[in-house]
């Protein structure tokens, strides 16, 4: 397939495609300077790229995968219990943002609920940096 035409098949900018390719993510048939060609499986590998960034992935850690054909299962464990981790973490911050909304105290900081959604905050923001 052509560049232009995965590229509107599956909605990912030349741009991106080239970048990938660049970066061994996708496969090109085609030499140096001739207009890029992909083979028929671009927008599945496209797919598992997707996949693999939405759940948090980055391109190295995808490309990895995608080069050795295999799936990392204890990679995919640790991301889940990550992205559980987050969930719990987020829900509790919007637990404490709808109760905040509805407070009655007149300053927030003497809300012992409010006191607990800054606390999981700055341990969120610490695990992050």
């Amino acid at each position: 397939m052509d560049i232009a035409d995965v590229a509107r098949r599956t909605g990912v900018p030349a741009s991106t495609l080239r970048f990938y390719a660049n970066k061994g993510l996708l496969r090109t048939l085609s030499g140096r300077g001739a207009r890029r060609q992909f083979p028929a499986d671009t927008p599945e590998r496209l797919a598992l790229i997707a996949l693999g960034q939405a759940a948090g992935f980055s391109l190295d850690e995808v490309g990895a995968m995608l080069v050795e054909q295999q799936v990392d299962r204890e990679m995919l464990l640790a991301k889940a219990d990550e992205l559980d981790r987050r969930v719990k973490r987020l829900q509790a911050m919007s637990k404490g943002l709808r109760h905040a909304a509805v407070c009655p105290q007149q300053d927030h900081l003497d809300c012992p609920t409010f006191r607990r959604l800054m606390q999981v905050a700055g341990r969120g923001r610490s695990a992050n940096s």
